[in-house]
């Protein structure tokens, strides 16, 4: 099983002794990674009943609580885990762009080694999250904003740098009267160019050319990406759970190395537990370190944020030393 818990979206993938996914579960974590865990557990619980799991993976920005809770074999960042999903989908792919809620990254990739990536720094324009706001600000369901951009007959210049210049050069077409597909096409390829004027820049960007994350399913931002590159670009059929397939595949790897049962502390000890994070500033030293920690009922599982590790060694547990 592959857990992937992020800041705008959580994805579970259950996957067989070969690697092929039998389910994936897509939700928003809206600001709850505890309840989100709890949901996508539930879900493949419901579709996949007694179904024995022999193995989890761990990833994305709330890779560590993920891991607590449900004691996880694996815990690994989202280049590895993307770059280990793409390539067991085509092992011959050298360039990764991913796209999620909140970042974005470039991955390049030589004879299956991760050998240069890149990922977005403060700004979040042109992530899932961006395009969710100019969607609902169009009154446009995020499942059409794609199809919108494919329907344009000539996209219309918006300025992609920034959020807020690309939403304000967006009113400003809309007062001129442009067609609402082409200033969508025009925002598609503005984010595109930002994509790869920023994050890819000075890369390498060779075939195959995959896409990957949510917003991959924006068939406009695909277009885009394929005109400037003057590439095609490949969307895996799961592209937005491929963070997790990756965990997936290295719990997989994980278990069959170490030659032992799987940490997973079983559906019932998730769905039926009750847990609870806090944060809490450490006066240990002048760090002042924000240092949280997961309960479940009065238990405390794990702590973790503080530098020098005073918090997080005074309790034993095995996910830690996976990080």
């Amino acid at each position: 099983m592959g857990v992937d818990i992020g800041s705008v979206s959580s994805n579970f993938v259950l996957s067989n002794g070969q690697g092929e996914v039998l389910a994936s579960v897509y939700l928003r974590t809206m600001g709850n990674p505890v309840q989100a865990v709890r949901d996508g557990l539930a879900r493949l619980a419901k579709e996949f009943p007694g179904t024995p799991v022999k193995g989890v993976g761990t990833t994305g920005s709330g890779r560590q609580l993920a891991a607590t809770m449900l004691g996880a074999d694996v815990v690994k960042n989202e280049i590895t885990c993307h770059a280990i999903a793409a390539y067991q989908y085509n092992p011959e792919v050298r360039t990764v762009i991913e796209i999620g809620g909140q970042d974005s990254k470039i991955i390049i990739i030589r004879d299956g080694i991760v050998v240069d990536f890149a990922m977005n720094t403060v700004c979040a324009a042109g992530t899932g999250s961006f395009l969710d706001q100019q969607a609902a600000r169009l009154n446009i369901p995020i499942q059409e904003f794609g199809q919108k951009a494919l329907a344009a007959r000539q996209s219309a210049r918006i300025a992609g740098r920034c959020g807020v210049f690309a939403e304000s050069d967006m009113i400003h077409k809309q007062q001129m009267g442009y067609p609402v597909e082409d200033i969508i096409a025009g925002l598609c390829e503005a984010l595109a160019r930002n994509f790869l004027n920023n994050v890819g820049k000075g890369k390498d960007i060779q075939e195959p050319v995959m896409f990957q994350g949510g917003v991959a399913a924006n068939v406009g931002l695909k277009q885009a990406f394929e005109k400037l590159l003057g590439k095609p670009v490949i969307v895996p059929q799961y592209h937005s759970v491929m963070g997790a397939v990756g965990a997936a595949l290295l719990a997989r790897e994980t278990v069959a190395e170490k030659g032992r049962p799987t940490n997973f502390k079983g559906m019932d000890y998730v769905l039926d537990g009750h847990f609870t994070t806090r944060s809490f500033e450490c006066q240990g030293c002048p760090n002042l370190c924000e240092v949280v920690s997961i309960k479940r009922g009065g238990e405390v599982l794990a702590y973790w944020g503080d530098r020098c590790r005073r918090w997080e060694t005074s309790l034993s547990s095995d996910c830690r030393a996976l990080a």
